[in-house]
């Protein structure tokens, strides 16, 4: 694992924008990711606040290509890709909206739902697992999914208790590194990101269709969230973009785990306002700044109107990345 100090190195610094600020409670954010709101911490049954969102919400559909489409409402974003060998989704969203997710892609074509693929073991991107699992699906993740699936867990920066998943809920199939699927005429290549956003992230490339999903190693346009209590890390953020990066190409639909469908230049500006920040926070950390002291001097006040729109405001987001450097 290389130094906090080389790794900037390698990584060529870029500025991102301007200002925004005050932090809002996880289950307000996700359901209305761009709109400001109190400030207030997350109330302990904010699972059951989103699947009751969940429930009445729309689903927005996006064609990414002919057999290709991004599906957006509560929680994660998810995509779905349908052919002769049936259908592929990645991430189930929450239980609430499961039915009509699968009324939703039953439009797109008659072939049944035969494979999830979730991107890492967060509730708003796996809470539907069981349904669609009971509808046919065979469920594929990496492998610390299934094993943070099957116990309890705490999201300990928003004090979010999570409990273990029924039976039905976890992947069938799992793989440590890397993972190539075929289906549908189209080869999906799967990578495990280490220690990024959590320690289970993986993104999927459609090779053929030229289609990126990145998990929640990108929240689009947002500063994003770092599970450090499940073995997220700032260094793993910024090594699992670039690698997002060094797939894609100046058409390559990215889509992001939470968001806007995004393209390279807009995940390269992300990934340039990660280091930024890290590297602005290491060095007061070096100098010895107390995480108390590096928070009070607010490091990402020139960037927060551009970036503070999400679920992570800046005192959080500076407290993640001092916590995991």
């Amino acid at each position: 694992m290389p130094t906090r100090r080389s790794f900037l190195k390698q990584s060529g610094l870029a500025a991102a924008t301007t200002l925004l600020a005050n932090r809002l409670s996880y289950a307000q954010q996700l359901t209305q990711q761009n709109t400001p709101a109190p400030n207030t911490a997350p109330p302990q049954n904010a699972i059951q606040q989103m699947r009751a969102t969940a429930a009445t919400t729309p689903i927005k559909q996006t064609k990414l290509r002919d057999t290709v489409f991004l599906l957006q409402s509560v929680g994660g974003n998810i995509v779905c890709q349908i052919g002769p060998d049936g259908k592929l989704l990645i991430d189930s969203g929450f239980a609430t909206a499961a039915r009509r997710l699968l009324q939703t892609i039953e439009k797109l074509d008659a072939h049944a739902v035969k494979l999830l693929i979730n991107t890492h073991w967060h509730f708003d991107h796996t809470d539907g697992n069981a349904v669609l699992h009971d509808a046919g699906a065979f469920i594929l993740a990496q492998e610390n999914t299934r094993l943070r699936l099957s116990t309890a867990q705490t999201i300990k920066a928003l004090n979010i208790q999570v409990p273990s998943a029924p039976t039905s809920a976890l992947p069938q199939a799992t793989f440590s590194d890397r993972e190539k699927v075929y289906f549908n005429n189209d080869e999906l290549d799967l990578t495990h990101a280490p220690n990024a956003h959590t320690d289970s992230d993986i993104f999927i490339h459609f090779v053929n269709a030229n289609v990126l999903h990145t998990g929640d190693l990108w929240f689009n346009g947002m500063y994003p969230m770092i599970d450090d209590g499940t073995g997220g890390t700032i260094n793993g953020m910024i090594r699992g973009v670039d690698q997002c990066l060094a797939l894609a190409d100046d058409k390559t639909k990215i889509v992001p785990g939470h968001g806007l469908l995004g393209d390279k230049d807009a995940l390269q500006k992300y990934r340039d306002m990660l280091v930024n920040v890290a590297n602005r926070i290491e060095k007061m950390k070096i100098a010895g700044q107390t995480l108390d002291q590096v928070v009070a001097a607010k490091p990402t006040a020139d960037l927060d109107a551009a970036w503070a729109k999400g679920v992570v405001k800046p005192d959080l987001f500076v407290t993640l990345i001092y916590n995991t450097l």
